[in-house]
């Protein structure tokens, strides 16, 4: 009898370990579906990833400086009449600074 019990615990402990196995199986298989319905709906979001996301708002950075530059060199040489700006120093030194602000005198495109 003790022979017959010992097959019994045999089979179930089997039986019990393949139930875990299909489980497992099934757990996988459901994570697998959900992730790939996960994906579909991301994508049809539109959504950057974050690292295309942080290389252009670096790139907007950058050039919205170089925006400011631009600016500040154009309103340098408005106020000296398109000649190429002095220093602030020296302009200042000399007391000789183009007084014209139109980089076009005489209405001349």
């Amino acid at each position: 009898m003790a022979e017959g019990s010992n097959r019994i615990f045999d089979d179930l402990g089997r039986l019990m370990n393949d139930a875990a196995a299909v489980a497992d199986g099934v757990r996988r298989e459901a994570e697998t579906a959900f992730k790939g319905q996960m994906e579909r709906v991301v994508n049809d979001l539109e959504l950057v990833k974050r690292e295309d996301f942080e290389a252009l708002r670096d790139l907007v950075a950058i050039q919205g400086e170089e925006i400011e530059a631009l600016r500040r060199e154009i309103e340098t040489l408005k106020g000296t009449g398109g000649e190429p700006a002095a220093p602030a120093a020296d302009v200042a030194d000399r007391g000789d600074a183009p007084q014209q602000t139109d980089p076009f005198p005489g209405g001349a495109y």
